[in-house]
């Protein structure tokens, strides 16, 4: 239903970008940092437990001895068969080099994308221009509605034709819609107009609370009945800053990462592969 350009600007109020980075470590500790265990002489790093006890902390579990002893005895199992498979070769393969230099490389970046992001604050200027403009791109209402999706106008004028005798909209909506939404009764959730194609949104917006329309509405999905449930203002700046943080650093990593390419020397094995990446 919703159109593809306003589905990504809508993106903002629901489910939203979300950036590829990693919490910051803890800083590495010099050379004589004492060892917790040791595995065949190889030592289990203090360090290495913090880092696992922070993970752990990001979940909200507690900082315990007793949670640090199981930490260990979790990483010396662990060294016990890295230490096996480093003897039998498995660290030579070709298919577990490519998977250790992909974890490299998306530790690399991730650590990188950080110190990008502590360089560059958003600032509040930023992020009230970026409110907006995707207040000004979407409206600031938001409308709960639900509908009927079929495929031929006489179908619709007879759904609103049982509707006019009392019949529930939730359970024609259930029978009778072909859209994904007929198993919840038709509904679509709180959207702001722009997320639908033109028609099906002035449409919508004409309705008041609790009506249907009483005609069908063509669109290129077929014929609908609406039902406008509720309407209600769009969210505040406050209820989204971070949602809209999030969105203007992944806008900062893109435009990092295009300026990244420009500056490179880049050739493909194969020319079309470089056509295609040009247009």
């Amino acid at each position: 239903m919703k159109s593809a350009t306003t589905r990504v600007l809508f993106a903002l109020f629901g489910t939203l970008f979300t950036l590829t980075a990693c919490n910051a470590q803890p800083a590495a500790k010099n050379g004589n940092e004492a060892a917790a265990a040791t595995v065949n002489g190889t030592p289990i790093k203090q360090s290495l437990i913090d880092a696992f006890m922070q993970q752990r902390a990001a979940q909200g579990a507690p900082d315990t001895p007793e949670a640090r002893k199981a930490v260990l005895e979790e990483l010396i199992s662990r060294e016990v068969v890295r230490q096996a498979a480093v003897r039998e070769g498995v660290d030579k393969r070709p298919d577990v080099q490519m998977q250790l230099d992909l974890a490299r490389q998306n530790i690399l970046l991730n650590a990188y994308v950080q110190d990008y992001i502590k360089k560059h604050p958003i600032t509040e200027d930023m992020i009230k221009a970026e409110y907006d403009k995707i207040k000004a791109q979407i409206g600031d209402k938001q409308y709960h509605a639900r509908h009927i999706l079929v495929a031929e106008k006489k179908e619709a004028e007879a759904i609103i034709a049982q509707l006019a005798k009392g019949a529930k909209f939730e359970k024609l909506a259930e029978q009778k819609s072909k859209d994904a939404s007929a198993r919840n009764g038709g509904d679509l959730g709180w959207n702001v107009p722009a997320a639908y194609v033109k028609p099906f949104a002035d449409a919508l917006v004409a309705l008041k609370k609790g009506e249907y329309t009483k005609t069908p509405v063509q669109t290129q999905f077929g014929w609908h009945v609406i039902k406008l449930e509720d309407v209600k203002d769009a969210p505040k700046l406050d209820e989204i800053r971070p949602q809209i943080i999030q969105r203007l650093q992944q806008q900062q990593i893109q435009q990092l990462a295009a300026d990244l390419r420009a500056k490179a020397k880049i050739e493909y094995a194969n020319p079309s592969e470089a056509k295609a990446e040009t247009k």
